[in-house]
């Protein structure tokens, strides 16, 4: 059965990026991003929330994530979700993540020129 999981986000950072190494060596950056929106209630006054997610960043995608990105910078990620299943404690907890695909900076540091944002793919 054929089907279609993507995601697209538009947020900042909520903190710096963190590497690590899986047990067979592969690199995983992981970071979270803080998603705003706003709407109007049934009387009028407009509403606010954030929705946050956590986001991980594979191979080379994620060492340019890890090198380029910190808290608070402005990001577009695309990719798909996943959940993970884990079991302890008699407990079984899931977790949604966004595994990504690609990302676009989309703020710039001040010392950095002019230039169209680039985007960067994953594997």
């Amino acid at each position: 059965m054929a089907g279609l999981n993507r995601i697209q986000l538009i947020g900042r950072l909520g903190k710096d990026p963190e590497s690590r190494s899986t047990p067979s060596g592969r690199q995983v950056c992981s970071f979270s991003v803080a998603v705003g929106r706003r709407w109007k209630s049934a009387n009028g006054e407009v509403k606010e929330a954030t929705d946050w997610f956590n986001v991980d960043a594979w191979g080379r995608l994620g060492e340019i994530c890890q090198q380029y990105l910190g808290k608070g910078r402005l990001v577009f990620v695309e990719g798909r979700l996943q959940t993970d299943r884990v079991e302890g404690d008699g407990d079984t907890r899931y977790y949604t993540k966004v595994v990504a695909s690609q990302m676009q900076m989309l703020d710039r540091k001040p010392e950095e020129p002019d230039q169209e944002p680039e985007v960067i793919e994953g594997e």
